[in-house]
């Protein structure tokens, strides 16, 4: 469907039910249209209700800007003919089964059409560069938000439209796309990044109805996947990588549900097509590149993008595990989790075996120009690459009393004293990488490589904090654009790196 769209600003006026995203679309409309289709007031999720969110203008913050941000995106990347084709084609849906091909198709079509933007900077559609990523997330929230408000005209229980969302969801991220090349001649390389998040709060304007300037946020880790899915590298041993990538959401629940194993499971599994290499990336902060040793399983201390916090902190002090059961990710059954498990099984940390030294050694920011406000002390690389080696643990399980190690962790390698490892029985706190989704991510997948007895190279990869804009309220702007486009680049030579020693 999306493939043939048609031009930005020829969008065909017709009956409102049958262009406009029906998460825009109120009873009235409905009723209008005479559409069985046109939608309900069913409540939109906590994602899909910041679609109409809208910012102060820059040039007067007492003013309101005319167009909500969230389409600001969606037409910036060239994307606003997706919503009114999804939602025609949707009402024509003739049952489950369709209904369940429809969703799919669309998912991986908006997912490939998001993946030839990035990696196609002349051809570029729509206002914001070829490198934004944030078009994709926005697209995919109206469309979700469609589903949701969907009147389908055949009986749809609130469990299979629950089940048609989710695989829109997993098919828009790239999760089901993904195809490797059999056979020992190649090397497989599957890597993940990341929503934008924290889009809650920020700078705001006096104009009445607009939002702090968080909604704004992007992320690098996901504009890498863009970049780097279905690319190729040739190997410092004559040998082809090829390199398959998605993107995870910012939320706790999509993780327990196994968004993550169900996607890499499949390619750590014998076969010939398994991964020599399994990559998480996420956006962490500063001018430097993380790469992160210990992962912890103990998550939730701040809330995700659904506003999900399973772990917080009471009266400003951590809960245990012991207490809350929610405090510690659970191993996904069909991928190895027993269905009982205590605070040692699964493990309370797992740890990387990316390639270190090679990736420090090979100088990845030398050949990246220096955006706007670097503050890496060496000016001859864009960032830094760092052996990340800290966290912080429970050394008694039962006592909030924590203890932080290899903090901070020094810049140099190798160095001259080796890194302190968890204490054994200890319970972790947070891994290098905190205890968000970011270390969640890292956690799960070495994890699965280690039950699935695999010695790949797999780690976690935290990037620099890409969100600097030059004024309070624009959507983009040079130097944002520049940090992007850096961290890309720079993130990309890592993962190369990677495959040359997988």
């Amino acid at each position: 469907m999306f493939r043939s769209k048609m031009k930005a600003g020829a969008v065909v006026l017709a009956v409102l039910s049958a262009t406009t995203p029906l998460w825009a679309a109120g009873p009235a409309s409905a009723r209008s249209a005479g559409s069985p289709c046109a939608g309900s007031v069913a409540p939109l999720s906590v994602e899909e209700s910041r679609l109409s969110w809208v910012l102060p203008d820059d040039a007067d913050p007492t003013k309101a800007e005319s167009t909500s941000f969230a389409q600001q995106m969606i037409e910036g990347g060239g994307f606003q003919d997706y919503g009114p084709a999804f939602t025609r084609a949707l009402c024509r849906t003739p049952n489950l089964k369709a209904a369940t091909a429809f969703v799919k198709r669309e998912g991986q079509d908006l997912w490939q059409s998001a993946v030839k933007r990035a990696q196609r900077p002349g051809r570029a559609t729509g206002a914001l560069p070829y490198s934004d990523d944030r078009p994709l997330y926005w697209t995919r929230l109206q469309s979700t938000a469609t589903l949701r408000r969907w009147a389908a005209d055949f009986s749809l229980s609130e469990a299979q439209r629950s089940t048609l969302i989710t695989t829109f969801d997993q098919a828009s991220r790239g999760m089901f796309d993904i195809n490797f090349p059999s056979g020992k001649g190649v090397k497989r390389v599957i890597m993940s990044g990341f929503d934008p998040y924290t889009l809650d709060g920020g700078t705001t304007g006096s104009a009445a109805g607009t939002v702090g300037n968080n909604i704004r946020h992007g992320n690098p880790s996901g504009a890498t996947a863009l970049a780097l899915d279905g690319t190729t590298y040739k190997t410092e041993d004559g040998r082809t990588a090829y390199v398959q990538a998605y993107t995870l959401p910012v939320n706790y629940t999509e993780f327990q549900a196994g968004y993550l194993e169900d996607t890499v499971g499949p390619f750590m599994r014998p076969g010939p097509r398994r991964v020599d290499a399994s990559i998480t990336v996420s956006q962490a902060g500063d001018s430097v590149f993380n790469l992160e040793q210990w992962n912890g399983r103990y998550h939730g201390v701040s809330p995700g993008n659904d506003h999900s916090q399973p772990c917080p902190t009471v009266n400003g002090t951590p809960q245990l595990p012991v207490d809350n059961h929610g405090c510690d990710s659970t191993v996904v059954d069909r991928w190895g989790g027993p269905k009982k498990f205590s605070l040692t099984d699964p493990p309370q940390w797992t740890t990387t075996t990316l390639p270190i030294a090679q990736m420090i050694k090979a100088n990845t920011g030398a050949s990246i120009p220096r955006p706007p406000g670097d503050e890496w002390p060496d000016q001859s690389v864009a960032f830094g690459v760092v052996w990340h080696t800290n966290y912080t643990e429970f050394p008694d399980c039962s006592s909030a009393q924590q203890v932080t190690r290899n903090s901070p962790p020094p810049t140099e390698y190798p160095p001259t004293t080796a890194p302190t490892p968890p204490d054994a029985g200890s319970c972790s706190y947070s891994g290098g990488g905190g205890n968000y989704l970011s270390n969640e991510s890292g956690y799960r997948n070495t994890l699965l490589r280690d039950r699935m007895g695999l010695k790949i190279p797999a780690g976690h990869i935290h990037t620099p904090d890409m969100q600097r804009f030059e004024k309070p309220f624009d959507v983009s702007d040079s130097t944002f654009d520049a940090w992007r486009l850096a961290i890309v680049a720079q993130a990309g030579n890592l993962i190369h790196v990677v495959a040359d020693n997988s």
